[in-house]
């Protein structure tokens, strides 16, 4: 009998690597990884990906061959993505006979559209509102719920790999980074351990998980300076946290950005859910784990902080998607 296929979204990114390893591992299904570029398709063999296909959410043709056969697929797409996301979803709900299980990568806060939220209260400037990239995730979930697809969403925290990106070179050359989190808390979440997450759903299926929504964090919340520290014995270096004023940040990576990490700087990111225990039954993985144990793709954190990134000082990454209207 064939094994099932399951179709792996964004195969090459951080969370896509370390799921094929792990669904790799299993005899559950057939995983048929997708690549926007050729140059990634023996990394994601290497992997143990069953098959990889050329897959583009910009480009319609390329959706039927990587969709032939799938029962299950794992979707996740930077944020500039959305609007190839939103049209994709109602391809798949043009296949809702065939498709019996969508795991959603999403973001803890998504669901501030249907939950209390209070300017007053929660946020940290006069007058703001919910973040717009927020809003976006709750879109990218809405728009597969709306298909009437069987959705389990996992709402994460900020990925401890995209936290200090944007200063890997000042980390490397001069030993220092800069935000505005300061002594905020948060408590980041390890992508091995959403895609361990993602990999347990997609195994135990949509009976078990199916119209669920998860909330995956870390299992503390820290301040930068702590995170220094972490960074630092990682690196058998001294590691210093420059605090940065919003306004600065605004101007390094745009408004859509700083709006966001008003959010972490204002307690909404603090809190530790339970729900990684519930799903794998351990705990989430440290900051401190997550850069120096290796994952299920063979790489360290402190490996994956040198590798590349989307934010990048002096552009808006998010000036095109700011424009779209749900």
């Amino acid at each position: 009998m064939t094994a099932p296929i399951v179709l792996v979204t964004s195969a090459s990114g951080r969370i896509g690597r370390e799921l094929v390893a792990l669904l790799a591992k299993q005899s559950e299904f057939t995983v048929r990884a997708c690549s926007f570029s050729p140059t990634n398709t023996n990394m994601l063999r290497e992997l143990g990906a069953t098959e990889v296909v050329h897959f583009d959410l910009n480009d319609d043709t390329t959706w039927a061959d990587a969709l032939d056969g799938v029962t299950a697929v794992y979707s996740a797409s930077l944020d500039p993505m959305l609007e190839g996301h939103l049209a994709f979803c109602k391809e798949l709900g043009r296949r809702r006979d065939q498709i019996e299980h969508v795991v959603r990568v999403s973001c803890m806060g998504a669901d501030t559209n249907t939950a209390s939220y209070d300017a007053t209260k929660h946020a940290s400037r006069d007058g703001a509102g919910i973040p717009l990239m927020l809003q976006h995730y709750w879109w990218g979930e809405q728009a597969l719920i709306d298909e009437g697809l069987n959705v389990t969403a996992l709402r994460n925290n900020f990925f401890m790999n995209h936290l200090l990106k944007t200063d890997c070179d000042n980390i490397a050359a001069q030993g220092w980074f800069s935000n505005p989190l300061g002594d905020a808390r948060n408590s980041f979440v390890a992508t091995r351990d959403i895609a361990e997450a993602a990999a347990v759903i997609l195994t135990e299926g949509p009976d078990r998980h199916g119209n669920k929504f998860y909330d995956i964090t870390g299992p503390e919340p820290q301040t930068m300076a702590e995170i220094a520290a972490d960074l630092g014995a990682a690196m058998g270096k001294e590691i210093e946290y420059r605090a940065q004023s919003m306004i600065d940040f605004e101007h390094d990576f745009g408004a859509t950005r700083a709006e966001f990490f008003e959010y972490l700087s204002n307690g909404f990111y603090c809190r530790c859910s339970p729900d990684f225990y519930n799903i794998t039954g351990h705990k989430p993985t440290s900051y401190a784990d997550y850069l120096t144990t290796v994952g299920a793709s063979g790489e360290t954190g402190l490996d994956e902080l040198w590798q590349g990134n989307l934010w990048k000082k002096g552009e808006d990454a998010m000036k095109d998607a700011a424009e779209l209207k749900s």
